[in-house]
């Protein structure tokens, strides 16, 4: 598999184990849609610890866990909300219209931002990212995970540009300001764990004004 804008292969080990948040899972998914290469190499991952539990001996469910299970699946997902999804973008990847969306909110000259009603993991949750040829966000750092996969359009930061079906990893200890290169809007989904932290005298100035 080809590691460049690609996850982590902590990352890919997470999500194809079932145990990556629900957040960066829907990310995931979503580039995994887009790189089907990728995809295989997560359904071998799979397909190894499907193995490895067909030879491993079987424990007993405690009382109870099987009701547990489902009423944590009920809560998380929201499977017993029958109303249908409002989803007004079927060009997204499969795995992003099965979810409701939010109104698009401003951000600022040429940003905007809507909710993705996806599972949430504490302050985790997904969003919709579209900003128009020629802008940028402000430069920024993070309370704790940004997982960003491009959908539409090319952005490049300090040291790299991404494309369609690339994926960057960020957290706290990444400082920048993703700048659009393509001469269409840029459309990411971004899994945000917290607010984003605006950098600079003008970027705390700012920082009560945006809410991302």
């Amino acid at each position: 598999m080809n590691l460049a804008h690609n996850p982590s292969e902590e990352r890919l080990l997470a999500y194809a184990a079932g145990s990556l948040s629900a957040p960066e899972a829907v990310v995931v998914a979503a580039h995994l849609a887009l790189r089907p290469a990728n995809d295989e190499w997560v359904h071998t991952l799979m397909s190894v610890g499907g193995s490895l539990l067909e030879d491993s001996e079987p424990s007993p469910l405690s009382n109870g866990a099987l009701a547990d299970a489902m009423a944590r699946i009920e809560t998380d997902t929201g499977v017993c909300d029958v109303r249908p999804a409002l989803n007004d973008m079927p060009e997204l990847p499969e795995p992003l219209r099965r979810y409701a969306l939010g109104p698009w909110r401003w951000l600022g000259p040429g940003v905007r931002a809507r909710e993705v009603h996806a599972p949430r993991d504490g302050n985790c949750r997904v969003i919709l990212l579209k900003i128009d040829p020629g802008r940028s966000t402000p430069r920024h750092t993070h309370c704790g995970v940004e997982l960003t996969c491009v959908l539409q359009g090319a952005y490049a930061t300090e040291t790299a540009t991404f494309g369609v079906g690339d994926l960057e990893e960020a957290d706290e200890d990444t400082l920048h300001q993703p700048r659009v290169v393509s001469d269409i809007p840029c459309l990411c989904v971004v899994a945000l764990d917290g607010e984003i932290q605006l950098d600079g005298w003008l970027g705390r100035l700012m920082q009560p004004f945006v809410k991302l």
